[in-house]
Order: structure tokens, then sequence, then C-alpha cells
């Protein structure tokens, strides 16, 4: 004896979800501005150190694309997840997949803000950091004072307060057309 389901309704369901959504990683517009006041919000932030500003004399230090490539495989696999359960009419398991593909992209750009490596700082900048407090900059410039050269530097240039590491975030949404 043979039963027979049909659940091409549940696939094409699963396949129209799939098709019309996309992941997005990075630093939402909307993100809260920063804490301090006379800095600009997370995302011109972001967008001033992926591709740096000659004007200001700031070199691009880029964390969010390769942050993202170097998750590659693993949101691929995730990708083939979403496409499986899609063609296997499992609409809650594409949701899941996306998700899962979001979150590995957003965890492999925060790491990759905090392990660079990156130019590093500039002797002012960490001056200006050790002025505001910041016990890391003083540590690396008093390093430098002891003559330990800049390159091998344990700072980590994109990362003063945290908030901009923290505005990394992912989204699955409908795709705009």
């Amino acid at each position: 004896m043979n039963i027979t389901t049909d659940r091409l309704d549940a696939v094409l369901k699963a396949m129209h979800l799939l098709v019309h959504k996309e992941v997005l990683v990075g630093i939402p517009a909307d993100a809260p501005e920063r804490q301090e006041e006379d800095e600009p919000g997370n995302a011109a932030l972001g967008y001033l150190h992926e591709t740096g500003s000659p004007a200001r004399n700031i070199p691009a230090r880029p964390f969010l694309v390769p942050g993202v490539r170097s998750a590659q495989k693993r949101i691929n696999r995730y990708f083939e997840q979403s496409a499986s359960a899609a063609l296997d009419g499992h609409m809650e398991q594409v949701d899941k997949a996306l998700h899962r593909a979001g979150l590995a992209a957003q965890n492999a750009v925060r790491a990759k803000m905090t392990e660079g490596p990156f130019k590093p700082l500039a002797e002012s900048t960490l001056q200006a950091r050790a002025r505001r407090g910041r016990i890391g900059a003083a540590i690396e410039l008093e390093r430098r004072r002891r003559g330990h050269t800049p390159e091998n530097a344990n700072a980590k240039p994109l990362i003063d307060t945290g908030q901009l590491r923290k505005s990394i975030t992912y989204v699955v949404r409908k795709k705009s057309k």
C-alpha cells in the first residue's frame, strides 16, 4: 500500500519565503547614537573605519567585508540548509537557517574587529584615548615608550568603548524591490 501526500503547496510557500528574503549584516543607519555627543553615529563611524579618510589622516581598517568573507563557508552551508528546507516544504527551517547565516556573519565581523590585523593607531589617537581614561591606550603608549614598535601593538584600533562593535547586527527581511 502506498500513501502519497501532496506537499506541493508547502514547498511552493517555503520556496516563495526563501526567494523573497535577504540577510543583511552591518550597522543599521538608525542604530543608537554613540554616548559621546561630539562623535558621529555608529553607522558613519563604521563606514569611516571600513573605507578610511585620507583627508582626516585615517587609514582604512576594513572589518565588515573581510569579516563576512572569513565565515563565508559556514554562511553558505546555512543558505544550503535553507534551500534544502524550502524544497522539503519546511518554512520554519528556512527561516531558522537564514537567521543562523546572519548570526554567523555578525559574529565573524565582530571577531574581525577584535582580532584584526589593522594598521596601528597613531600616537595622537592613543594619547587622546589615554586622556579619556582608556587603560589600554595608556599601556600601549608605555610599550611604545619602552621601544616596542607600533606594528607589534596589542591595542585594538577599532575598539575604544565597544559601542561600534556592539552595533554590528544582522536582519532577515523581505527583499526590497
